[in-house]
Order: structure tokens, then C-alpha cells, then sequence
């Protein structure tokens, strides 16, 4: 009987697949490997057609086919299909765009051979990406006993959500209440300046006070959520949905896209997103496919909330390609910068980059020779103190570690995502429990990728380590029965 059901059960996912994969298949491929970046290259603009031009056209019919691949797959691929959706905006239409145009977001201050070298190695390091995916799925499957699985600790989970109370709490008293949440993220750094008693926003203890206010919240919230999702008993038990409905407001202020980086917001709702739908292919394909469209149409409009009213400007697009032109989408032209800063005598830094952002929680005082946050880097020689330039994956992985690095980097990259894919697909299928850690790190994981691989590393490290403190608070190997979800 239950091989039986197994069976039944993938015949259903088959079923599901072929119903829902045929009609979207070719207006989806067409659109997104065809129409869009044909559209973008067809456009009028001051920009040359050139060798960097039509590799910036490979690039985006590549990362098309691959997102593609994503989105149809029968496999829910959350890490790998956040990889390929950046990689198709950020780095394949919007840099097609800005050539078509003849605008940069960024000034980029190099020759036009830079930002060829820069689209080549941005391919390079998709195909790695890709190869390392591929040597993750030929992997042999090991024999002998097996790890006993990471569970979520009731106790600790309790812990997790009493601290998130408290941090929370705290960040909000610091900045004077929940209404300077929604005003701006300009009002909101004004304010933790304030706070902290530093002149800039950008500083660490800004950092600590709003990653321990926003990252314990998110992750109590998943995990509570996870466990009411997968569990009747939990969504009738009073200390279960009352906090749980506690944390929902929290998050609401200290986590809303008003105040927050759009990156961040993306991954607060994509993580909640498949913890809510653990299992559902519908709602993993739409959120690929309408990534692309929630990209052009909506996150141009989040831009006003940066600035407080006498600071916001209206926005306007002449065309549809104004929004990649207009917003963040410097990552190409950021990698060119740092490859002309690199010859311009500075050369690469030998893993100085890496370290610094692994070893974040040093404080400048003891480590006087601690490495920048690499965007500020190039961007000191760029001659601007803007701190919200990016240094893409590829730059930061290309600065430190050269070409070879930057490919192998890649390719252990590519070889982690899907095998995190993999686990992730075999325990929420098999092992639908509450206290499954990995149904939860997973999607947190798939959504805050676009911030490491938007960079810099070492703005995003912050909210990983704390992230990290608390999954280690609340992980078990050895869960008790006494101490189990259920």
C-alpha cells in the first residue's frame, strides 16, 4: 500500500506538471529567451552597437533559457531559480538596456573593453553556476547510516521568539516608535544615527541594532508559521497562534518595503511565500514568472519611499526600458569599474575582501587594517562617498581570487545550490514535519540570495551571521520527544 500511494502521488505531480507546463511553455520561453530581449535591442537609442552589445544579448538570451528551465522544471528549484532571475534582469536585460540607451546608472569610468571583459565573465560564471548544478545531480548516493535530520527544539523556538520580541522592541523604542517605520528609509537612517550616535547610517552598531530588530522577527515568524501550516493541532493551541499573530505585526513594521531595502522586503516574502506553500508547483512557478514583471512594474515605484517628500522625485519612464536605467541595476557596470580599478595599479586582494566579510563582527578598533566594503573600495576611487553602490558576486569573487577563482567560485556555487534544491525537495516531500529546519532555511536562503549576489559581501554578511546565531539557537540533532513539534 504504500509504494502504491508513492506511486499514485507521482503520477498526480506528473499529471500537474504536463496541465500546467504546455500552455505556459511557449508564450513563456518565446517572451522571456525571444521577445523581451529582442524588444530592448529594437529600442532607439544613443548607444553602439557593439561586441559588448550583442554578448550582453548572449547573456540574456542564456539566462532566459535557463530561468526557463527553472520555472518549468518539475522540481521546485527555489535557490537555482533565484539565481537565474537575477541573472536574466540584473545582468542580462538591464545591462542590455543601459547599452542600448548609452546610460549608466553608475558612471563607469573605464574603456568600453573593461565592460566587455566584465559581460564575458558574467557569462563565464553562469555556465560554472551551471556545470557545478550539474556535477550536484550525477552525484552518487552515499551509503550507510544517514544524519539524523535538524529538527526545530520546541524550547528553543520559544527562546527564539521571546528575543525576537525583545529586539524588536527595542528598535522600535530607539527610533521613537512604529510610525518612523513608515515614513522613509531616509527618516529611518536620519533616525538610527540618531540612535546610535553616528553621523552616517551606515555605520556597524546601525547595523547590529537593525539586523537583531528585523532577523530574529522574520525567522520566528517562518518557523511558527511552518509549524501552524503543517500541524492541526498547532493553529487550535493558543501558544502557538497568539504569538504567532504578534510576530505578524512586528513584522509588519520593522519588515515593511516601506522602510526596508527592496531586496530585503523580497526576501522577507519570498521566504514566507514557500514556507506557506510548501509543496504547491503553481505558486513556485508563478513567483519565478511574475518576478520578472513585479522587476519592471513595481519595484520602480519602491524607490520613492528611499527619500522623505521634500527628497522624492516622480517617476517617470518615457519607455519601459527607463526603470533599468533609472534604479539600481549597476552590477555590470560596477564589475567594469572594479576590473579598471584593479589595473590601475591596485591589482587584486588575495582573499582581503572575503575575510573582511567573513570576520564582519571585528570592530574597526582592533583590526585597524580591516578591508572596506568593496562597492565603497571602488567607489572611493570612483570619486564618490555614495554607500549603496553594488559589487556584484562576480566582481567581489573576481577581485580577490582573479578569472580561475571567480570560475571555481562559481562552480561550488552552482554544486551548493542544488544540492541544497535537492534536500530541500526531499524533506518537505517525505518528511512534511513541523519542525523540518531546512523547509524554512531554504527559502530564506533562495531569497536573500539577490543580496549576496547583488553585493557587496559585506553588507550582507550583518544579517547572515545573525541569522546563523539563531537557526544555531533553535537546531537540534537529537530532538526529545518532550521537545518536538507537533
Amino acid at each position: 500500500m504504500p509504494v502504491a500511494v508513492e506511486v499514485t502521488g507521482r503520477a498526480r505531480d506528473v499529471s500537474g506538471r504536463a496541465v500546467l507546463s504546455r500552455p505556459l511553455s511557449v508564450p513563456l520561453i518565446g517572451g522571456l529567451v525571444g521577445v523581451l530581449p529582442l524588444a530592448v535591442a529594437a529600442q532607439p537609442g544613443e548607444g553602439v552597437r557593439d561586441t559588448t552589445f550583442w554578448l550582453q544579448l548572449v547573456v540574456a538570451g542564456y539566462a532566459g533559457v535557463r530561468l526557463c528551465a527553472m520555472v518549468l522544471s518539475g522540481r521546485r528549484r527555489l535557490v537555482q531559480g533565484a539565481f537565474w532571475l537575477f541573472c536574466y534582469l540584473a545582468m542580462g536585460i538591464a545591462p542590455l538596456a543601459q547599452s542600448v540607451l548609452g546610460r549608466d546608472p553608475t558612471p563607469v569610468l573605464g574603456p568600453r573593453g573593461d565592460t566587455q571583459l566584465a559581460t564575458v565573465l558574467v557569462l563565464v560564471g553562469m555556465v560554472a553556476f551551471d556545470i557545478g548544478a550539474v556535477l550536484a545531480t550525477h552525484r552518487p548516493a552515499t551509503r550507510g547510516s544517514r544524519r539524523p535530520p535538524a529538527t526545530v527544539h520546541r524550547t528553543r523556538l520559544y527562546l527564539l521568539v521571546i528575543f525576537a520580541y525583545l529586539a524588536s522592541a527595542l528598535l522600535i523604542v530607539q527610533l521613537g516608535g512604529p510610525a518612523v517605520f513608515f515614513a522613509s528609509r531616509q527618516e529611518i537612517s536620519a533616525t538610527l544615527s540618531e540612535a546610535t550616535g553616528t553621523e552616517t547610517g551606515g555605520e556597524a552598531g546601525n547595523a547590529l541594532l537593525r539586523g537583531f530588530g528585523t532577523v530574529p522577527a522574520m525567522l520566528a515568524l517562518l518557523f511558527l508559521t511552518r509549524w501552524m501550516v503543517t500541524s492541526r493541532r498547532a493553529r487550535r493551541q493558543p501558544s502557538v497562534v497568539l504569538p504567532w499573530a504578534g510576530l505578524l505585526v512586528i513584522n509588519t513594521i520593522v519588515n515593511n518595503p516601506i522602510s526596508n531595502p527592496r531586496y530585503w522586503f523580497l526576501t522577507v516574502l519570498f521566504a514566507l511565500l514557500f514556507t506557506v506553500f510548501p509543496r504547491s508547483p503553481v505558486m513556485y512557478r508563478a513567483a519565478l514568472a511574475l518576478g520578472v514583471v513585479i522587476a519592471l512594474l513595481v519595484f520602480p515605484f519602491t524607490d520613492r519611499f528611499r527619500y522623505d517628500e521634500n527628497g522624492r522625485q516622480p517617476v517617470e519612464a518615457q519607455s519601459f526600458m527607463e526603470p533599468l536605467v533609472i534604479k539600481d541595476y549597476d552590477q555590470v557596470g560596477m564589475f567594469a569599474n572594479t576590473i579598471t580599478y584593479a589595473a590601475d595599479g591596485n591589482g587584486h586582494t588575495y582573499g582581503r575582501q572575503v575575510t573582511g566579510a567573513a570576520l564582519f563582527f571585528v570592530p574597526r578598533d582592533m583590526w585597524s587594517a580591516k578591508p572596506q566594503d568593496t562597492g565603497f573600495l571602488v567607489g572611493g576611487w570612483m570619486g564618490t562617498n555614495s554607500a549603496n553602490l553594488s559589487s556584484p558576486l562576480w566582481a567581489e569573487l573576481w577581485l580577490d581570487f582573479g578569472p580561475l577563482g571567480m570560475t571555481a567560485g562559481f562552480l561550488g556555487i552552482g554544486y551548493l545550490a542544488a544540492r541544497t534544491d535537492r534536500g530541500y525537495v526531499r524533506r518537505t516531500l517525505d518528511d512534511p514535519s513541523p519542525g523540518n529546519v531546512l523547509a524554512v532555511v531554504a527559502p530564506v536562503l533562495a531569497g536573500y540570495s539577490f543580496i549576496l549576489l547583488r553585493g557587496s559581501l559585506l553588507q550582507a554578511s550583518g544579517r547572515i551571521g545573525i541569522a546563523v546565531l539563531c537557526l544555531l539557537l533553535v537546531t537540534t540533532f537529537r530532538p526529545g520527544r518532550r521537545n518536538q513539534l507537533y
